[in-house]
Parts: C-alpha cells; sequence; structure tokens
C-alpha cells in the first residue's frame, strides 16, 4: 500500500515505535499493580494504556522530527493521538477491531474484567480524533458505526491488496482431494489443530484425502504421523507458491483471523477456499458463491464441509474459475492507495 501511494506521488516515511524490552517490564509491572492480571501474551501488554501512550509519543515525536503533517496508523494499538494540538492529522487503516475480535479471541477468556474493561475504553478512545477511518471489509466499517458510533461519513471501506502469489492459469483436476493448510505463525488460532480434528474424521470416509501443512518450527509438534499429512516449514518461496497452484481446496479455519491474505492467494491461484462463517471470510467469498463457508468451530462440521466440497469436482472448477476473476478484479493495492489518498 506504502508502494502504492509512493506510485501516486505522495511522500511515504516509515515510523515503527517499540517498547523495547525494558519497555515491556515496565508495562507488566504496572499492569499487576493496577489490577490488570499478569501478562500471557504481547498482545495484553500492547493494548495497555501506558503501551498506547508510550507508543503514541513516539510516533508524535517522529513526525515532528520529519516535518510530517498526516500520520496513516495501520493499527490502533499506537493511538489515541498525543499531538492533535500541533495540527497533525492522524487517520486508521484496520483490518479488525476490539469488538469483533475479543468473542473469538483465543486468549479473552482468561483476561481480567477489569482488562477487558479498559481495552474497550482505550479503543473508544483510539478511535476519537482521527481524521478518517480506512477499513479492509464492510463489515469492519459497520462494526465501527454501530458498536463504536463512529459517523458513517468518517470511514469507508477501501478493501486490500494481495500478497505475493502469482495468478495461476494452468490446468487442474478438481477430483484430485488435494488440500492445503498455511499458517506461518499462530497455529492454533490459524485453526491448525482443529483442522487436523476434522481431517482425521474425512479421512475415514474419504481414505484417498490428501493434507500439505506449511506451519511454523513449533507447530510441527501438533500434527500427528499419518501418512496423508505433509508437513513443511520455511519454505523458498517459489515451492510455496507451487504448493498453492496445485492445491484444489484450502482448509483455513482461521478462528479469529480478521481478514486473511492467505484465502486471496488462494483464490488467485484457483484454489476454492473453506473456512468458518466469521470475520471477513464471507465478505471475500462473496457469501459462498467463490467458497464454502462452515457456521461453527466444530471439527464434525468442518468435516462434512470438506467431503461436501470435494463430492463435486465440476462445482470446484467453476467456484475457482470465478473466485480467481472476483479477486484479480477486486483487491488491489494500487486501488486501496487511490482509495486511501483521495476518499
Amino acid at each position: 500500500m506504502a508502494d502504492g501511494l509512493r506510485r501516486l506521488g505522495i511522500t511515504v516515511h516509515g515510523i515503527h515505535p517499540q517498547l523495547g524490552t525494558a519497555g515491556k517490564l515496565q508495562v507488566a509491572a504496572g499492569n499487576l499493580v493496577t489490577g490488570r492480571g499478569r501478562p500471557i501474551s504481547g498482545e495484553q501488554l500492547l493494548r495497555s494504556e501506558l503501551s498506547r501512550r508510550r507508543l503514541a509519543t513516539q510516533i508524535a515525536q517522529a513526525a515532528s522530527r520529519l516535518g510530517v503533517g498526516h500520520v496513516l496508523h495501520t493499527g490502533t494499538l499506537d493511538l489515541p493521538a498525543v499531538d492533535l494540538r500541533q495540527g497533525v492529522k492522524h487517520y486508521l487503516y484496520c483490518d479488525h477491531s476490539w469488538a469483533l475480535a475479543q468473542p473469538h479471541h483465543i486468549e479473552a477468556a482468561r483476561y481480567p474484567r477489569k482488562a477487558l474493561d479498559a481495552y474497550e475504553r482505550l479503543e473508544r478512545q483510539a478511535l476519537s480524533g482521527l481524521e478518517h477511518i480506512f477499513t479492509f471489509g464492510a463489515y469492519v466499517r459497520d462494526n465501527l458505526i454501530e458498536h463504536y458510533g463512529v459517523r458513517p461519513d468518517r470511514v469507508t471501506a477501501v478493501g486490500s491488496g494481495m500478497g505475493r502469489i502469482a495468478p495461476f492459469f494452468g490446468d487442474k483436476d478438481y477430483a484430485r482431494p488435494s488440500l492445503l493448510f498455511v499458517a506461518k505463525h499462530y497455529f492454533r488460532a490459524k485453526g491448525g489443530v482443529l483442522l487436523l480434528d476434522a481431517f482425521q474424521r474425512a479421512q475415514a470416509m474419504r481414505p484417498d484425502l490428501r493434507l500439505t501443512i506449511v506451519g511454523d518450527p513449533h507447530s510441527r509438534a501438533s500434527v500427528p504421523q499419518n501418512p496423508a499429512v505433509t508437513f513443511h516449514t520455511q519454505l523458498p518461496w517459489e515451492t510455496l507458491q507451487r504448493l498453492y497452484h496445485e492445491a484444489t481446496l484450502l482448509v483455513q479455519p482461521m478462528l479469529n483471523d480478521p481478514w486473511g491474505q492467505v484465502y486471496l492467494e488462494a483464490q488467485v491461484s484457483r484454489t476454492p477456499v473453506l473456512g468458518l462463517r466469521r470475520h471477513g471470510l464471507p465478505e471475500i467469498v462473496g457469501g459462498g458463491r467463490y467458497g464454502f463457508l462452515v457456521d461453527d468451530a466444530d471439527p464434525g462440521l468442518l468435516a462434512d464441509a470438506i467431503l461436501d466440497a470435494l463430492a463435486d469436482p465440476a462445482r470446484l472448477a467453476r467456484m475457482a474459475t470465478e473466485g480467481q476473476q472476483h479477486a484479480l478484479a477486486s483487491y488491489s493495492w494500487d486501488a486501496v492507495a487511490e482509495r486511501i489518498a483521495f476518499p
């Protein structure tokens, strides 16, 4: 997106605020003292008020040093802005909100009530004072308006671009049940454990199923020995791209991912998508026109959906072609940059 803005003639500087080890320890101590609990994740630290204030201050200092008058944030964890009185205008480009993330958050049940209340309050503060908000999906825009009370004229859904996977236009045999799952980090949150359970159930009905998993080295321990399951990690880019191109179904039941570039990378590879009916996936697959949606994170339902998807190769082929056409026509970083620069 930054490259797209530069192609429009806009000068772009990158600002990367960081807490550092000492800062994280101070924030963790502050959370304990104020009753927000012992930190169990890095995100919990970053959502705290002290962390946000420190990161926002770093951004204000960098903007002043660079002589920047407009700052585009890619998340709310370095907001609210602290230099509005100096005339600096702040914008947000986001794929989620705390209200959308919390119901499916795999750690939220372990957070103290005081911390959860603070995160909601801080999210509201972060959204105040912004010149304009841009969202990946329309569902995020709707949430900001309905839950957080953002005025409709202050928030625009601009979409996203795609990853680096090149479009695939070659032959593909959709009668061959070749499943793909990609999670370079957060294996459990991306739905890896859920998928393995579902795959075992589906394999009992269709022994010809094959599943390829691309994960990080730590997730290897979660993958059981199964001759039908192939595990890869730290692949060369060309090999990863080939796996996308060869797959006949991406099964990616992500528990709490707001958007998911893997969905778009599969679509341009003419690989239909199967995932949960939550967050950005229904929008990306046109409500089910270009992929399959499962209502709940249940391994039995997921296994049934896998078997149903693979039962009709002609439908898979049609979805693949229409999904690729939709992705290529709808998702472009240059288009996003233009929508942000000229709302």
